[in-house]
């Protein structure tokens, strides 16, 4: 029995009829220099976006040792002198402390670029959170980085929302490890009797932080399209965001008015 398809014949003899058939190319030389294209493209297809995903997606990789940022320069130096970097470029001391808690009962230590000139190009940061009982880092993302969070101390509430509504939480405790996916609204809470401490590794030099209170509740987004968007009401949105929106209105229209 034979049968055909746009590029491979399929065949079976009669002693191998009651078990399988065997694909195999046609052995005609057009059938299968089309069908070896075909594969190549899908190859060539598939190289490219792993390309595309690596390049936007992450930080670019070094083409140097190292690369100190300078940060003290009124224009920008994108790397110390190489011939007056020294040991202390590549150490940070402090993560030991814990730094002084928000109104949220967190208190953060960020070790990135910013703070630690000798990540830059090196792909990777983290950071010390140190929670109070009932401490809470509120729901935020980080644009550019995958985290992995470490329990050092307590027990935490933490977990992640996808792109479909769901919500991913679990119950961690000292030495449990939770991934959070890049660019996922993500949340902590320090559920047990006693201060919790996590640290979260990133696989880039400056993760960055984004909260929707910080990000939305600010007077440049025009109050009707909060109110809208969120199904609340003017006074609601401001008891949230902590401003008045009649003042942000009033801001607005006085921005509009003034000379430029």
């Amino acid at each position: 029995m034979v049968l055909y398809d746009d590029q491979l014949l399929l065949r079976s003899t009669p002693q191998d009829q009651s078990t399988y058939s065997k694909p195999y190319f046609a052995s005609d030389p057009r059938k299968k220099k089309r069908a070896l294209q075909m594969m190549v493209l899908m190859v060539i297809r598939i190289l490219f976006v792993g390309l595309f995903i690596g390049l936007v997606f992450s930080d670019p990789p070094p083409v140097q040792d190292y690369c100190v940022a300078v940060t003290d320069s009124e224009t920008y130096i994108p790397c110390k002198n190489s011939s007056l970097v020294t040991i202390e470029d590549f150490m940070f001391y402090g993560l030991n402390a814990t730094a002084e808690f928000n109104d949220a009962g967190q208190a953060i230590v960020s070790v990135n670029v910013n703070t630690f000139p000798g990540l830059r190009t090196q792909g990777v940061s983290l950071a010390r959170a140190d929670y109070a009982v009932g401490g809470v880092a509120v729901p935020h993302v980080h644009p550019r980085a995958a985290e992995l969070v470490w329990v050092l101390e307590g027990t935490f509430c933490s977990g992640f929302i996808d792109s479909q509504e769901r919500v991913f939480s679990k119950v961690i405790q000292k030495g449990d490890v939770i991934l959070i996916p890049r660019g996922l609204v993500h949340f902590h809470k320090n559920v047990g009797d006693i201060q919790g401490t996590i640290l979260g590794f990133y696989d880039s030099e400056n993760a960055g932080r984004s909260t929707f209170r910080e990000t939305m509740l600010k007077c440049e987004v025009k109050e009707e399209h909060l109110e809208k968007d969120l199904g609340l009401s003017a006074e609601d949105i401001s008891k949230v965001s902590g401003r008045n929106l009649n003042l942000c209105g009033k801001a607005e229209a006085d921005s509009s008015t003034s000379p430029k």
